[in-house]
C-alpha cells in the first residue's frame, strides 16, 4: 500500500492519497486540492473518495474532486444525509452552507474495500464524534487511518456537536484497541508509528473519562 499525505490547508483535515486510485477525506480547498492531485496523477484514475464522516473539513472538497475526476464518493449510512444538513455536517462553523452531496457508495460495519489483489480496507464504525463516523484498517501493512475518532499522543474527537456522544466514541475506540496497529494515520495531526497500540489505549482512557464527565 502506497500512501501519500496531503494537506490542502491550515484548516482542513489529513488528506490521504492511497494507490494513486482512493482519496481518504478531502478537506474543504477544492482548488488547492485538485492541484496537488495532478501533480501526483491523472486524475481520471481516482476511483473512490472515501470520507471517514460528514464533518465539512474533510467533506466540502468532496463534490468539486468528483466531478472534476469521475471519482465515486462514498460514506457510512449513518452520515449519509449528515451531508446535505448544515449542523450536522458542521459546516455552519465554518461559515459554509452543507456539502449536499448524494453518495454513490454507502457503507457498514464490517465492508472490506479492496485497493489491490491482496490488500484491502477494513470499514470499522466508530460513532462517536459523528453518527457515522468510519475508521479504516489495512491488515497488511497494521495501518490504521482514524478519521476524528482518535489522534496521536491519547487525543479523541470532540463530541459535542450534532450527532456526537462521548458514551458512544469510548465504545468505539474500546474497539480499536483489539487492532494490531502500527501506523496511525489520523484525520489531523501528524501520522504517527510510534507504539500506535499504547496511543489508543490511552485514547481509550481520555475517552472514559470525558464519558464520566458529560453523564
Amino acid at each position: 500500500m502506497h500512501v501519500e499525505k496531503i494537506n490542502a490547508s491550515p484548516y482542513d483535515s489529513n488528506i490521504y492519497l492511497i494507490n494513486k486510485k482512493f482519496l481518504i477525506d478531502t478537506g474543504m480547498d477544492a482548488t488547492t486540492l485538485i492541484k496537488e492531485l495532478e501533480d501526483h496523477l491523472d486524475l481520471n484514475t481516482l476511483d473512490t473518495i472515501i470520507l471517514t464522516h460528514c464533518h465539512f473539513d474533510h467533506s466540502g472538497a468532496a463534490s468539486a474532486v468528483a466531478k472534476e475526476s469521475g471519482a465515486k464518493i462514498a460514506i457510512h449510512e449513518d452520515d449519509a444525509e449528515c451531508l446535505k444538513d448544515n449542523s450536522a455536517s458542521a459546516a455552519d462553523i465554518f461559515g459554509y452552507k452543507a456539502p449536499n452531496i448524494e453518495p454513490d457508495i454507502t457503507y457498514n460495519d464490517g465492508d472490506k474495500i479492496q485497493i489491490t489483489d491482496d490488500e484491502y480496507l477494513q470499514v470499522i464504525h466508530t460513532p462517536g464524534h459523528t453518527k457515522g463516523c468510519i475508521c479504516l484498517y489495512e491488515p497488511k501493512s497494521k495501518s490504521l487511518f482514524s478519521g476524528d475518532t482518535v489522534f496521536p499522543a491519547g487525543s479523541v474527537g470532540r463530541t459535542d456537536l450534532k450527532g456526537g456522544s462521548a458514551e458512544k466514541l469510548e465504545e468505539s475506540i474500546e474497539k480499536l484497541t483489539r487492532l494490531d496497529a502500527k501506523v496511525l494515520y489520523p484525520g489531523h495531526g501528524n501520522v504517527s508509528v510510534d507504539n500506535v497500540n499504547g496511543q489508543i489505549k490511552q485514547s481509550h482512557q481520555a475517552a472514559k473519562q470525558l464519558k464520566y464527565i458529560q453523564l
